[in-house]
Parts: C-alpha cells; structure tokens; sequence
C-alpha cells in the first residue's frame, strides 16, 4: 500500500474518479550465507511512480525451498530507477537499478537467529535489465543483500517479472457521496469486486515434531479482487497472538465464489507462499506453505459478511501439517453492475492508509529496563462513521531487542477522531486496540494530533502505551512515540 503515497494531490472539490499506475514485482535470488546452507527469497514489492522514470516502493520477502530457515521474512520500503534502452531484438528493453533498506529475521532456531539475521536491520541493491513482452517485463540482473552483524552478506544473479496495473479512486471528501452518472458508468466498466477480510485462525498441529506441539492462533488480513465475477486473486499476511506470538506467513493465490442463497457465499481458496517460525520449533522446512481453505459466508448487511472457516495448512518441504478453523469479517467494496448491485449510483467508501515510525521508550520487560525499540509499520483504517473507525495495524522492528532480531506486532481495535469542517486542518484522534507482540496477547492505547496537508496526504504524532504479558508471566510495557504519514483516498462501492 505504500506506493500510494506516491500518488498526487487532488483538489478537494474534485469530485471525479482519477486514475493512477502502479507496477507489481515478483523478485527471485538465492542468497549464500557464510559457513551454512543458502537461502532462497522470494520477495513481492509494489511500485509506483512519482516522476518520470523514478518510483517508489515497498515490499515483503520470505524463502521456499533453500536452506531451513522456515519463518524467516523481511519488508523493506525502496527507491527504484527505470529507463527505457531501446529495442533490441524488436522488443522494448528497460533498465532497472533499485536501493532498499528494511528489517527481517529468521533461522533455525531463536539462537540461530542472532547469527543469520544480526541486528535484523539490512540494505539491498539491484542492477537489472528486462525485455516489455505483452504488458509484462521479463528480467534479470545482479543484486546484493547485506544484514548489519550477520552472516547474510552476499552478491547474486537474480530473475524479475512485473505486472503493470492501474486502479480508480475518487478524493476523500467525497466520502459518502454519490458518483455522478458518468463516474458510476465508468466504475461500473472498470472497476471489479474488492474484499477486505479480518481472521481469527487456528491451526491444530499433527503430530508435531518441533518442540511447540500446541494450537498457533493468528490474526489475519486478506486483500481479494475479483478477475470476474466469481474467479479473485488474494493476497494474506498473518501473524501469530497466541500459542506462538510473531509466528508469521505470507500468501497469494486464487478462488472462487459460489452464491447458494440470497444471504449465504461459499468460497474456495488456494494459497501459495512462505512462512513459519523457526524449524525447531515448528517445522515448516525452508518455509514453503500450501493452503487450501474452504469459506461459508452469512450477510449481516449488504457490505458486511462473517464466514466460518475450515483448511489444512502444510509444509511440502517440512514435516507441519494444520487442519486449520476460524472466524472471519469481510468488508465487501463493489462498484460494478452485479447481481449482488442496488440500482442505485455507488457511493464513495473513504479510506486511509498510514506508514508509521514507531519508538518504545522506557521499556521494560520482567521489571528490567531495555533500550528503546524502533519499528517501522502499516495502519489500515476502515471507517463506520465520521467520528469512528476501525484500525489495522502491523510492526516490525529494525532494531534488536533482549539481543533478538524479529521483535513485531499486529493489533486491530477501535478509533475516535474529531469532525473537521472544511478549511480546517487539525484533527485529534485516539485508539484503543488488541493484539499481540513476541510475548503474547497486547494491549495499546494511542492519542495524538494529525494535520491534514491537503486533500490527500497527511502528519501524524501520537504518544501511546503498550502492554504485553507472556504466558509464564513476564510483562512487557513501554511508552511509545509513533510519526505517521497518511494516505487518503475514496473507492466507489455500493
């Protein structure tokens, strides 16, 4: 979501659809590690432009089938430079040169985690060269990956391809309105099927060999679009509360949606990708994951859906298997004429997308003080009213903590915030929201000041306090000073 930052100022009585490009890269390289097994990463970054022949970006990595260090997985924010060579072989030839900066961690235990991942903080680079072949760009280059105080310090040959796309929105003051005619056929004809979905998910190990046998109990968030009318592709990021906090896994994949009854979706999904812990404790191999899920869906309202869950999570490469169950809240955003569409014209659905700096200070853990942490993370707020919305939030740091690389956090909960009338520019705003961090169930409480730059983009400061308590009984508490930088924008939806 990053890239949308990116994205320019719209006056704020412009009331007509905008649309914006964006670039998906799918990124591929084995990296050796000094005295062990290499590493392989698969990394999925999202780019888009903000002046000619310059992007920025961000992006997730995690390996599959190389080495075994199941779990391990980095997120970095990027600048990328793209300039067109000409047409060699009679096709468009583009090259590529990316810096990166971000934090990830992982190995085969949480020892080993201090050798393979350092401090947790790592820079990357990119030389690269592709060829434009019906809308994609097919490529490979060089890239080097460094991680401060590690044993991943490496150069190689890595293979690329990106998928351009391109989305509508509409200005955030024109949240709950309706489209004019011409902007409603226009969504209508091209803009598809959006789903927002929140899980509660549990997976039930057999016959475990690591030494967690328990249940993991994660939070999840899925991204879904559908290609047609029931055909989506998805994209899931969870991460554990209970059992095994910061167990963490990355997805995509495809499904498809049955309507059975007026009130009542069934949906089946595949999903592909990485994740884990570390392998001596929960054996996912070298991290490759395969999901097959099966979803029963009830309408509360025509936007909201909540559906039981039922799967079976497995590592090919590694002895984990998971007959998995859950709970999920799906938020429904459609803009098409579908069979599910009231005549009426859609409506703008206001949404807001915040990057965030995040300092805990004065912590302590088991009454012992430690030096402060430093993360950086993603905030997703969906909102009920003018006043209240619901939060999403996800943090990882870049720093070590108790000598640890990987500390993160998930919380999700509610936001109250002040009306502004036009014209004006500051807003307050509070949040109370549960989740989790590396020792088990959380609890954070934020206030703080935005200011509204202009139509689209804002600043944020807010201080706050977190609470965690691990399941022997060590508590966890800081202060924390969280920067933000806010995206706003408006999706049509009925």
């Amino acid at each position: 979501m990053l890239p949308l930052l990116a994205a320019s100022a719209v006056q704020a009585d412009d009331t007509s659809l905008r649309r914006s490009e964006a670039r998906l890269m799918l990124d591929y390289q084995t990296v050796r590690v000094e005295g062990d097994r290499a590493i392989d990463l698969a990394a999925l970054q999202l780019y888009a432009p903000v002046t000619e022949g310059l992007s920025v970006g961000a992006g997730l990595m995690g390996p599959l089938v190389s080495g075994q260090y199941g779990g391990f997985m980095g997120a970095s924010v990027a600048v990328q430079g793209r300039v067109r060579l000409g047409t060699p072989l009679g096709l468009p030839l583009v090259g590529l040169a990316t810096l990166e900066a971000g934090g990830g961690a992982g190995g085969r235990s949480p020892e080993h985690a201090k050798k393979l991942s350092g401090s947790g903080s790592f820079v990357a680079g990119q030389l690269g060269l592709g060829y434009e072949v019906g809308g994609l760009t097919i490529g490979a280059g060089i890239s080097t990956i460094k991680f401060r105080k590690s044993l991943i310090d490496s150069s190689q040959l890595n293979a690329f391809v990106e998928i351009p796309f391109s989305y509508l929105s509409g200005p955030y003051a024109a949240r709950g309105e309706a489209l004019s005619k011409p902007d409603d056929e226009r969504a209508a004809r091209e803009m598809g099927e959006t789903l927002l979905s929140v899980s509660l998910d549990n997976y039930r190990q057999l016959r475990a060999v690591g030494s967690y046998t328990g249940t993991v109990r994660t939070g999840e968030f899925q991204f879904s679009h559908f290609l047609s009318p029931d055909l989506y592709w998805f994209a899931n990021f969870a991460s554990a509360y209970a059992g095994l906090p910061t167990y963490n896994q990355l997805l995509g994949g495809l499904g498809w949606r049955w309507r059975v009854a007026p009130s009542w979706r069934l949906y089946a999904q595949l999903g592909v990708g990485s994740g884990g812990y570390a392998p001596e404790q929960i054996d996912t191999g070298p991290g490759l994951l395969v999901y097959p899920k099966l979803l029963a869906e009830y309408s509360l309202t025509k936007d909201l859906g909540l559906a039981v869950t039922a799967g079976y999570l497995t590592a090919p490469k590694g002895s984990s298997r998971n007959p998995t169950y859950g709970l999920t809240l799906t938020r429904h955003l459609r803009a098409g004429q579908g069979r599910d569409d009231a005549p009426a014209p859609a409506t703008y659905q206001g949404l807001r997308v915040t990057l965030l700096h995040q300092s805990d200070t004065q912590l302590r853990y088991r009454d012992v003080a430690h030096p402060a942490l430093h993360m950086l993370g993603l905030q997703l707020d969906l909102p009920l009213s003018e006043r209240w919305y619901l939060p999403v939030q996800a943090s990882a740091a870049y720093t070590s903590y108790l000598g640890y690389p990987g500390y993160a956090e998930v919380f999700a909960g509610l936001g109250v915030q002040t009306l502004v009338a036009r014209g004006e520019r500051l807003q307050w705003f509070g949040q109370l929201m549960g989740g989790a961090n590396v020792h088990g169930k959380s609890g954070k409480l934020n206030a703080g000041l935005r200011y509204l730059v202009d139509e689209r983009l804002a600043t944020s400061l807010s201080l706050g306090r977190i609470e965690a308590k691990s399941p022997s009984g060590g508590r966890y508490s800081a202060n924390n000073v969280v920067l933000g930088l806010d995206y706003r924008f408006a999706i049509p939806t009925r």
